[in-house]
């Protein structure tokens, strides 16, 4: 077969040989196949990629979600548990008036103990997001049993009474401890504005 005797002329293309034929009909299937996969098959991939991916974040999803459905009635019981244990602790909290008769108690429990005061300095209410902090600085003297026995004493007044800051240093045959104790009451401060407002409302 001689390639220059034939007529490559596309209108004429039923005339060529029969391998030719079969040469064209591939290279067409081959460009077509090419550009299908270029132009369709290459974005499908991608979103198919993509796809994958938000299935396997979905099934993470899913199985966090699943875990959490499963030990929901235990989070319930925990979180009984918790707002039990805080109402426990806000009962324990004193009064505004039942603060004078605390401050008595914390300095008989360190008398009841043997110790001498050197200072004992109530500060100012520290108010936090839904309790106050009720600071006392003090400065006793006293040998190290008897400043045990103060601080388990403390430990077991039925107000929540707590020891920060502790710092011991002997002095003679005794010890001076200078720490901060510190009780609560619920906070009440959230009122008053609102108060004010209804008042100016009224005149």
């Amino acid at each position: 077969m001689n390639l220059s005797e034939v007529n490559w002329d596309f209108n004429a293309a039923g005339t060529w040989p029969f391998p030719i034929k079969v040469a064209a009909v591939l290279i067409v299937c081959i460009l077509v196949a090419g550009a299908n996969y270029y132009y369709i098959t290459m974005d499908q991939l991608v979103e198919l990629e993509s796809l994958e991916a938000d299935e396997q974040s979905l099934k993470s999803s899913f199985e966090t979600k699943q875990k959490k459905a499963v030990n929901l009635q235990d989070y319930r019981e925990q979180l009984q548990q918790i707002e039990a244990s805080l109402g426990d602790m806000i009962r324990q909290m004193p009064t505004k008036a039942e603060v004078a008769n605390l401050l008595v108690d914390i300095s008989q429990t360190g008398l009841a103990s043997g110790l001498e005061f050197k200072l004992f300095k109530p500060s100012g209410e520290v108010r936090k997001e839904f309790y106050s902090e009720l600071p006392i600085s003090i400065e006793v003297i006293g040998q190290y049993e008897e400043l045990g026995l103060f601080v388990s004493g403390l430990a077991s007044l039925p107000r929540i009474v707590t020891v920060h800051n502790v710092n011991m240093q002997p002095s003679g045959d005794n010890m001076i401890m200078k720490a901060t104790v510190k009780t609560y009451n619920e906070g009440e401060q959230k009122q008053a504005p609102n108060k004010k407002k209804r008042r100016r409302r009224r005149k």
